[in-house]
């Protein structure tokens, strides 16, 4: 087990050699839509590259979902066939939102042997993500 220090500087490492290895500015909550935002995520076991959707009013929320579940297809074919479509997606704080995403299973940030594939995992997918995102960017706030 580590203690809080050594998990917050574990994470601290994690994500600054990801910037340096990957220097290039993401798109991440700059995608000028209110509450919906594409994200990078480590759980206890896996990585995940998401477009989240957190607006506080379910309807708002359901309507951002509902325009991405309408892309499904051309999602899949730009991204990936393993995307997820989660409209109640529980967060570790306990807070629902509205998730599409893809992730890479058996990785931990406390393991540095796991970065290089997660960081390739990340790299790869949040790029095809970003891609898609802007091209759609237009419907998806319509």
């Amino acid at each position: 087990m580590y203690t809080k220090e050594e998990s917050k500087q574990i994470r601290q490492d994690f994500w600054t050699f990801f910037g340096k290895r990957y220097h290039r500015k993401w798109t991440l909550y700059d995608t000028k839509i209110r509450d919906v935002n594409l994200k990078f995520s480590m759980e206890s076991t896996r990585a995940i590259v998401s477009i989240d959707m957190e607006h506080d009013d379910d309807l708002i929320r359901q309507y951002y979902f509902e325009k991405l579940i309408s892309l499904k297809s051309v999602l899949k074919d730009a991204v990936s066939t393993e995307v997820i479509f989660d409209d109640c997606y529980e967060l570790e704080s306990g807070k629902v939102i509205s998730r599409v995403y893809i992730y890479k299973e058996l990785v931990k940030i406390t393991r540095k042997t796991d970065w290089p594939e997660t960081y390739a995992f990340f790299h790869e997918n949040m790029d095809k993500l970003e891609s898609f995102f802007w091209e759609y960017k237009d419907y998806i706030e319509d």
